[in-house]
């Protein structure tokens, strides 16, 4: 876990499921820290300190690029 650093917190699965997709097309290593915790107890999400995506530390600038293109508006579309 020494190689994967932090790059966003989420508080709920369904925040982050169309990005699970997109790292796992890009071939990102990534986890989700805390996942089943909040899965099973979904309020305590802030005590426990949020859902971690943690990416390994030579992914980070990729995942990091994918991560802002889903935040930024302008790449949304209605098909």
């Amino acid at each position: 876990m020494k190689d994967y650093k932090v790059i966003a917190i989420f508080t709920y699965a369904s925040e982050y499921t169309v990005l699970r997709h997109l790292l796992q097309q890009a071939e990102i290593r990534f986890i989700f820290q805390n996942e089943t915790m909040i899965s099973v107890l979904p309020f305590h999400s802030n005590a426990v300190g949020g859902i971690r995506l943690m990416v390994h530390k030579d992914d980070v600038l990729e995942a990091s690029e994918i991560l802002n293109n889903l935040n930024n508006p302008s790449s949304l579309r209605i098909v």
